[in-house]
């Protein structure tokens, strides 16, 4: 298998990804790896010589994380970014993981690698932890803002190919983020969605309230982009004040400090399960060639935990699987 990053992507980039790197390259010595960036970055982090199977592929132009993504994509055809998206639709690569500009890497997705035939518009697809270990695949978190039922039912059926074939879930419950469980609530996208998503081959088990997320009452979650994102972002900032705070506390007093550690190991344990570096990064399904995004925070554990990820994605055979589960779909 050979799988490019985006060398120069990420708020820790070059290094963080360099560095992930060498432990991928190490763990899968039969795969191979492209770096793509600028040579004269990336060779200096390798004085003490490049594992065999990894490669620099010269980009000499990135993209930044404030730059307006369509407008950087089109005039900087050179960039890191865009160079992966274009190996992986010339089939010189199987997957391709960026940490880089979210919007940068969805326009050039969509401009150089292309959608799956069928497919309208991919979704940005994280994991969301829950209570039972297991997490939940959301989608879509902001790749698109807006969406119309259409786009949530075909976001549905991906995220349960995906969420069985990557994730291991067998016969995964798909879910409709609404304000209330009952068939007739919500607005009339999410009333038309639900209709579409019941007739689909999946798993469906209704509307979804965000307060029973956390609990696992689904294994995957359907909502547009506007919303998923506020879902995402509120829980990765609860999720935060919530470890902050209980660190205050347990520093507060002696007792304090001795009851925490008489906890720490299950404190451990709660800290894994919501920890994005955990899961890798978030898939854009609906592409048509495997393209991770991996968090801007990540650092090298999240880095080898994203091509572990995109190994799956290719390993098991998504695209190709979505694409049949469409042609099903269509042809009744």
């Amino acid at each position: 298998m050979r799988i490019a990053l985006d060398a120069m992507g990420g708020d820790h980039a070059p290094k963080a990804i360099c560095d992930g790197i060498r432990s991928a390259a190490q763990e899968w010595r039969d795969d191979e790896f492209v770096l793509i960036g600028p040579e004269e970055v990336l060779k200096p982090l390798f004085a003490d010589g490049f594992p065999s199977n990894v490669q620099i592929l010269h980009a000499a132009e990135w993209i930044g994380p404030d730059e307006e993504p369509v407008k950087a994509v089109r005039r900087k055809k050179e960039s890191s970014l865009v160079v992966g998206c274009q190996q992986v639709k010339e089939g010189k690569v199987d997957a391709f993981i960026s940490a880089g500009n979210t919007g940068a890497l969805m326009a050039a997705g969509l401009l150089y690698t292309g959608r799956i035939p069928g497919i309208d518009r991919p979704a940005l697809a994280p994991m969301f932890p829950s209570l039972t270990g297991r997490g939940t695949l959301v989608l879509d978190v902001g790749a698109n803002p807006e969406a119309k039922a259409h786009h949530l039912a075909q976001y549905a059926l991906m995220g349960s190919i995906y969420s069985e074939k990557v994730l291991g879930f067998e016969n995964p419950r798909v879910g409709l983020l609404n304000i209330g469980t009952e068939e007739g609530k919500g607005t009339e996208l999410i009333k038309e969605a639900y209709r579409l998503i019941r007739e689909l081959p999946i798993h469906f088990v209704g509307n979804v309230e965000s307060r029973d997320i956390l609990h696992g009452v689904c294994d995957v979650l359907v909502c547009d982009g506007f919303s998923g994102n506020i879902l995402l972002k509120t829980s990765e900032g609860v999720a935060k004040a919530i470890m902050d705070r209980l660190k205050q506390e347990f520093t507060r007093t002696l007792w304090n400090k001795m009851a925490a550690a008489v906890l720490k190991p299950g404190l451990k344990r709660f800290a894994r399960e919501i920890n994005y570096k955990e899961h890798g990064g978030a898939p854009l399904l609906g592409l048509s060639g495997p393209i991770i995004k991996a968090h801007g925070s990540s650092d090298a554990k999240a880095i080898f935990h994203a091509v572990r990820q995109a190994r799956l994605f290719v390993e098991r055979g998504v695209i190709p699987r979505i694409t049949e589960d469409l042609h099903r779909i269509e042809r009744g």
